[in-house]
């Protein structure tokens, strides 16, 4: 028996999905990881920790992105955008005060930073876009994975906290890929969705579609220490300007 693929929507006014991000600086790739997307179904299962067993379960299943972007008033697709944002972290802060000191970011031998605590931080998000994901699913999960998505424990974001999704994220299961994806077409007329399909991401490796690359985002286990390895994908691009 084949695995099913359930369909997940991922739309909102910011996403973020983080993939070779540092303290000061936090990238986004323009699609979604499968880490995120594996975070996503910890939070909504409420899996915290390690999860090695779990995630071992997914580390060789498919994973396909299909991208949709906004169109203007003569049908043609709007540039996906990048927002950055910067925070000062650790500025603000009374240092005489016990409480508040600890708030403020210190040296691993909990010195004061050389040039004070506060520290500037970069951080990069998507605008406006929309994603569906082909997940596939043990077969013996299904049910679990549906109930958890569809009454999540934690709450559910489109990368990080603040970005909040603003349509609901399971949208069906299927038998195969060719079918969940069929699927976004309903999804788009029914809500009235001005989008059109701007690129897709496979998993694997088809130099004769389009770029294929090698990307770190496989997560091994999440926690304090996380560790991931590398999946082959290629970007398809499905409308030029």
């Amino acid at each position: 028996m084949n695995n099913p693929y359930i369909l997940l929507w991922l739309e909102g006014p910011l996403q973020s999905w983080g993939f070779d991000s540092k303290f000061n600086r936090r990238e986004t790739l323009p699609f979604p990881t499968k880490s995120g997307i594996l975070g996503l179904l910890c939070s909504a299962l409420g899996y915290g920790g390690e999860q090695r067993e779990f995630l071992s379960l997914f580390s060789d299943l498919d994973l396909q992105v299909a991208a949709y972007s906004q169109k203007d008033q003569n049908g043609r697709l709007i540039k996906p955008l990048q927002l950055r944002d910067f925070h000062m972290v650790g500025s603000g802060f009374d240092d005489a005060d016990p409480w508040q000191k600890l708030m403020i970011p210190k040296t691993i031998a909990g010195k004061p930073a050389v040039g004070g605590g506060a520290k500037l931080t970069y951080r990069y998000y998507l605008q406006d876009m929309a994603f569906a994901v082909a997940l596939e699913v043990p077969a013996n999960l299904l049910d679990i994975l549906v109930a958890a998505l569809q009454n999540p424990i934690w709450d559910l974001y489109l990368g990080r906290k603040c970005c909040v999704p603003t349509e609901f994220i399971y949208q069906g299961t299927f038998n195969d890929s060719a079918k969940a994806f069929a699927h976004v077409e309903a999804i788009l007329a029914d809500n009235g969705k001005n989008r059109a399909i701007n690129f897709k991401v496979l998993q694997g490796n088809y130099p004769d579609l389009g770029d294929s690359f090698a990307l770190n985002d496989v997560p091994i286990c999440f926690g304090v220490n996380k560790q991931y390895q590398d999946r082959s994908v290629t970007v398809i691009l499905e409308t030029q300007e």
